[in-house]
Parts: structure tokens; sequence; C-alpha cells
């Protein structure tokens, strides 16, 4: 890392403005030099991005320009292509050689879920497409039925109750993780409730030909030989981790499931200066609300490294919970010390406002480009 003169403000360049990534930048804005990396122009809160397809309205809510998180630090539109743990190479050319080097990359997800398109006016119109798509289909496949095929399934039956939809998975029951089993339950007694068919415990032989989020003829069959129909399908698994720009010294820190290993300090394997948190972390499972969490603890260590004020604390890896609503007023959720909860429960803490009123609390520098 770099030398800088004495009295200078200590440099940190975070790679990712996802969950994780902002949260370090914007907790750091006042006591270090941060520079923001990220592709996109807009910080895209995922957890909501199903509620936007069904109602566009949303769109504003969930993209938050990077313009109004910093009002010190400087954020560059652009993409790591290298990182070795002493430089970082953009895909423009610029090189950076920052004090601190924080990996927050996260993962990639297909649409609705996560949106790869880096424009968020682009973005916005490929999310419209697909809810138009979606209005005019009668029967919706979903593909999956871990968190997304199931929060998909909700918003689409809360949003168009008379559409068919159908959730296919080659488990023999949804959601899986470490949850309790009367989670699954109370979840497979809403969907039947409001009228979306399982098909679970055989794979599909094929994936449709049509190109997910679009209308067109599907029929494709499962290996126990039942037909599937439909006009749309969305695919609602397949995480790929965001660390193909790890070389060297970070690239051998990961394990052999692509993760970066990290302490209990969330620095990388091997390193003093460079960490890495939120999905391509093996701190803890993959969820927003795990990547916000090590975001704002890291922020914290690095004030306290920077400031001389107060001691580093160690991540905690969290117990399981989850919330999955099932549209606004549905769904069911484990959560520590309470156990498993309902439909209230999910609709007051995440399904009514998806948690954009919480997302949106650090974009509050007013850009009038923005």
């Amino acid at each position: 890392m770099s030398q800088k003169p004495a009295g200078s403000r200590p440099s940190v360049v975070v790679l990712g403005g996802g969950y994780g990534g902002h949260k370090v930048a914007k907790l750091l804005d006042d006591v270090a030099d941060v520079t923001l990396v990220d592709p996109s122009d807009a910080f895209v809160h995922n957890v909501a991005s199903w509620r936007a397809l069904v109602e566009p309205e949303w769109l504003d809510r969930i993209f938050l320009p990077y313009s109004r998180l910093l009002k010190h630090g400087r954020f560059l539109r652009d993409r790591a292509v290298a990182a070795d743990g002493r430089r970082v190479t953009l895909a423009s050319g610029t090189t950076l050689e920052p004090d601190y080097l924080v990996l927050a990359t996260g993962s990639a997800y297909p649409f609705p879920a996560k949106i790869a398109t880096p424009d968020a006016a682009a973005a916005k119109a490929e999310v419209r497409r697909a809810h138009d798509a979606l209005k005019e289909a009668e029967r919706v496949l979903l593909i999956g039925a871990g968190p997304v095929g199931l929060e998909l399934a909700g918003e689409i039956k809360a949003a168009f109750p008379r559409k068919h939809v159908t959730l296919a998975d080659m488990s023999d029951d949804i959601l899986p993780g470490p949850f309790q089993p009367s989670l699954r339950a109370e979840l497979r007694r809403q969907l039947d409730e409001i009228g979306v068919e399982l098909k679970l415990g055989s794979p599909l032989r094929e994936l449709p030909a049509a190109a997910p989020a679009t209308v067109a003829p599907i029929a494709i069959a499962t290996g126990a030989g039942e037909k599937l129909v439909a006009d749309m399908w969305f695919r609602c698994f397949g995480v790929q981790l965001r660390t193909d720009y790890l070389r060297g010294e970070l690239a051998a820190a990961r394990d052999a499931r692509g993760y970066v290993q990290v302490d209990e300090m969330l620095r990388v394997r091997g390193q003093e200066r460079v960490f890495a948190i939120g999905d391509i972390a093996d701190a803890d499972r993959d969820m927003a609300a795990y990547a916000g969490r090590q975001g704002e603890l890291l922020a914290g260590n690095l004030r306290a490294l920077i400031t001389g004020e107060g001691e580093p604390v160690p991540y905690e890896k969290q117990p399981p919970m989850i919330l999955v609503p099932l549209g606004p007023e549905g769904g069911a959720g484990q959560l520590p010390d309470q156990g498993v909860v309902g439909a209230e429960a999910a609709a007051e803490i995440k399904g009514r406002d998806m948690l954009a009123t919480y997302a949106s609390a650090h974009f509050d520098v007013t850009d009038a480009t923005a």
C-alpha cells in the first residue's frame, strides 16, 4: 500500500457499492480519503426488485445514485480488472494504491433479482419491459424454490391474482438452508392459499429455450415426465461470485467454492490492510442484511485504526434468520430469539416497505446533476 505524508488522511478504496461497500464508503467519508469504485451509476436496492417488477412506480425508490452518497470522497464509475493486494487496476487504465482496500464486489444473479445493466435509465427500461410482458402472460413458471422464487411468486400473485404461477425445483422442499421445518410449512400453506402451484422433487430435463422475462410458448418436462406449460419464465437460481479480478495472493485466498477467506476482523487471509465483505467473503451466508452488517462493523474498525479512538471488534457469524415476504401482506420468517414468525411480522418488518426507507438512508447528499 502507498505511503502518505505525515498529517494526510489515509486512503480507502472500496471496490463495489452494494449493501456492504457503500456503507463502508459512507461511514468513513469524514475521516479518510475514500474512493468508491462501481461500474453502475446507482446503487440498486435489490431486496425490492421483485416489487418494482410488478409495480414499476417503485423503480425510483430502488435506484439510488452514487452521486448522492459521498460528501468528501469520490465515486469512480469504473470496474476493477486486477487487484493483487498492493495495486488495483481499473478498466479505464487508472491504477490505485490505497492504504486500505475493501473488496465488496458481491455477486451476479439472474434478472430481476439483480439487474446487470449498469446504466440506471436503461435498467429501469428493462424492468418496465419485463413488467409489460408479465402483464400479458397468463401462466408464469419460476424455476428455483429458494427465497428468490418464493418472493417472486408472492409478488406476482399479489399484483395479478388471476395469473397461474408454477414454482418448480429439483429439491423435495422449498427454501434450502438452516431453517426450521415449521417455517417451510407456513410458507407452503400460504403459497397454497394464494394459488401457487409447487412442482418439487424432480429435476427439469432442460431449461426453456425462450429468453427469461419474455412472453413465449413454454413446454418442458421434469425428469419424472411431468409437463410444465407457461407463457413466461424466470430463472430463480444461479449465484456467480464477482472475484475474477483478483490476482496473486488475493486470488490464492479463495477457497474451493470461490469465496475469499477472511479472519474474524474481515481481513483477507494473509493480508493486513485488505478486507473482504458481503457475498464474496466466507464470513457468513450470502444475504444483503449480513453484507450491510459487515460493512458497518468494518467501517467502525477502520475508523478506530485511522483515528486511534476505540478498539476494533471481531465479526460474529449471525444465527440463521430470514424474512420471506409473499407480497406486501403475506410471508413468514425466522428471527433470532423469536423463532418462526408469520405474515403480520413479515409484512410489518419487510413486506410493505421492502426496507426501501432503510436502504436510502445513506444517500442524502444533494447533487443537482443526480
